[in-house]
């Protein structure tokens, strides 16, 4: 993509009123919807899905459709992908979607106690260098992040090519005593035909054509880890 399309699509996102960014001094000052999502933005009581890098918002804006009785937020630090999340849902006239541009570090920010019900992580970065362990959005310094504004009965979702990725978060279930719900190593020779096969990503797509198995974890919180 060249830089002059970057920089029109990093224009044009700042017109949706579905779309949020802010400077880092701005977030810690506050944000205005932490905790009042649903009654100030959606306007309605439903669960809240996040999309944690969220890429060209695939999931966000494919659940969407899917699910009009939830609301779903994509969050992701790349703007020009995030343009292609919005364009989809102005095009299929989503009135359920949002995204937000940052870094995932900052999310707890955004989102106040029990706002969340469910995340998606949808092929992250898997630093797989030990000492950048830490920062897979899998990891025990993430989830422990999550537990400030997740329900306790919530539901996060791993979708990943990434061996390591795969392999750690379970690893992370066991040692925490969280709770399994699903797991596979090839989710397209399991006779799936839902969002995990039906909705595919932009990288997915990609690793799909090396041949590469897409690994799918499904899990909840041990209810222990969260502060009263």
């Amino acid at each position: 993509m060249s830089q002059k399309n970057k920089l029109q699509k990093f224009a044009e996102i700042k017109t949706f009123d579905n779309f949020f960014e802010y400077s880092y001094q701005e977030v810690l000052k506050g944000f205005h919807l932490k905790g009042k999502w649903a009654e100030k933005f959606f306007k309605n009581n439903n669960p809240i899905v996040l999309e944690l890098g969220c890429g060209k918002g695939e999931y966000t804006t494919g659940l969407a459709q899917r699910y009009p009785e939830k609301n779903f937020i994509g969050i992701d630090i790349k703007g020009a992908r995030i343009w292609r999340g919005l364009k989809t849902a102005e095009e299929k006239k989503l009135n359920n979607v949002a995204f937000i541009r940052e870094r995932i570090n900052l999310v707890d920010h955004y989102f106040g106690k029990d706002e969340i019900s469910e995340i998606w992580i949808t092929f992250p970065d898997p630093h797989a260098r030990d000492p950048k362990a830490r920062k897979r959005l899998t990891s025990p310094e993430f989830i422990k992040r999550y537990t400030s504004f997740l329900r306790k009965d919530a539901i996060i979702n791993l979708k990943t090519d990434n061996y390591i990725v795969f392999e750690s978060t379970l690893d992370t279930i066991q040692e925490y005593k969280h709770k399994l719900l699903y797991q596979t190593n090839d989710i397209y020779n399991q006779g799936l035909d839902n969002e995990l096969t039906q909705i595919q990503t932009y990288y997915e797509k990609k690793w799909i054509e090396y041949g590469t198995k897409i690994k799918y974890l499904k899990f909840s919180l041990n209810p222990d880890i969260f502060e009263d």
